[in-house]
């Protein structure tokens, strides 16, 4: 007996036997992580989409205060404008970097690649205090300036905005200059070569030929940025002192504080739903398998 059509090949009963063990085969091996997904992922996503729409009363009450609540209002904006910031920044300092490493030579490259990648490696929040360390009245910073007699007072560089966006830009730094990396090797020199030959200054053959080849990796490694700034909670909280909310330390405060689930899960929901719509505008703009250096 066989099975087919005119646009595939039938394939005899013998050949839909011999295929049944392999697709039993693939099925064992993905069950687990399809079961450990559902149970410890998608679940508990539900579950906090089910609580921002009953509590403390069924409805999309919780959903209003976005529209509604100053103080939520004001989170908002002050983690939208710490996220800028933090994504501007790591965006010129990755490209400075990611650019260096394409034209330095192999040894140069290792050495580059090794203090792009040795960050990751430590914690956040050892990361976070040893800002600290750096940035309090007596620490490093202000007693070199004092000492040096640039200022005569300790500068306040701690518990604010600026010690948070240098906290989120020292541990963004290596996921935009990777995906950076990964775009610019792609680029052709030839073409830069060419655009030298043709009369080009220096600048002007970056300018004109490299920059736009580069706008992809900018705008990927921008939106991943972005995007994981959205979720910082350690560093905020630590160099911050508590001043300076952002979403995620407002969500703990709403529910280990003040009880406050419903509003608490709906800003969970509204963020998980933001990063979600954004991956899906990146992946329309660029290809992400290609940006990260996983296609062909």
């Amino acid at each position: 007996m066989t099975i087919g059509t005119a646009a595939h090949p039938p394939l005899t009963l013998a050949a839909r036997l011999a295929r049944r063990p392999r697709l039993n085969a693939y099925w064992i091996l993905v069950a687990p992580a399809l079961v450990l997904m559902l149970v410890f992922y998608l679940y508990p996503l539900g579950q906090v989409l089910w609580i921002s729409v009953t509590e403390p009363k069924p409805g999309i009450d919780n959903y209003g205060l976005l529209f509604t609540s100053a103080s939520i209002h004001k989170m908002l904006i002050t983690t939208a404008r710490i996220c800028a910031i933090t994504t501007l920044v790591t965006l010129l300092l990755g490209y400075v970097v990611a650019y260096s490493l394409v034209h330095a030579r192999p040894k140069a490259q290792r050495w580059i690649f090794l203090g792009v990648v040795l960050p990751l490696w430590i914690s956040a929040l050892v990361r976070a205090f040893a800002w600290v360390t750096l940035l309090r009245r007596e620490g490093v910073i202000n007693s070199a300036l004092t000492g040096a007699g640039i200022v005569d007072q300790p500068l306040s560089l701690l518990w604010n905005e600026f010690a948070i966006c240098i906290g989120m830009v020292h541990y963004m730094l290596p996921y935009a200059i990777l995906p950076l990396y990964a775009n610019m090797r792609e680029i052709d020199q030839r073409t830069i070569a060419a655009a030298r030959g043709l009369g080009a200054g220096p600048f002007q053959a970056f300018r004109r030929v490299f920059l736009p080849l580069s706008l992809p990796g900018i705008v990927g490694a921008g939106v991943l940025v972005f995007i994981l700034s959205l979720g910082f909670y350690i560093t905020p909280a630590i160099l911050g002192g508590g001043k300076t909310l952002m979403i995620t330390e407002y969500i703990s405060t709403q529910i280990l504080d003040l009880l406050r689930w419903g509003p608490a899960t709906m800003l969970a929901t509204a963020l998980i739903l933001t990063v979600l719509t954004m991956m899906w505008m990146l992946g329309r703009v660029v290809d992400l398998k290609k940006l990260f250096g996983a296609g062909g």
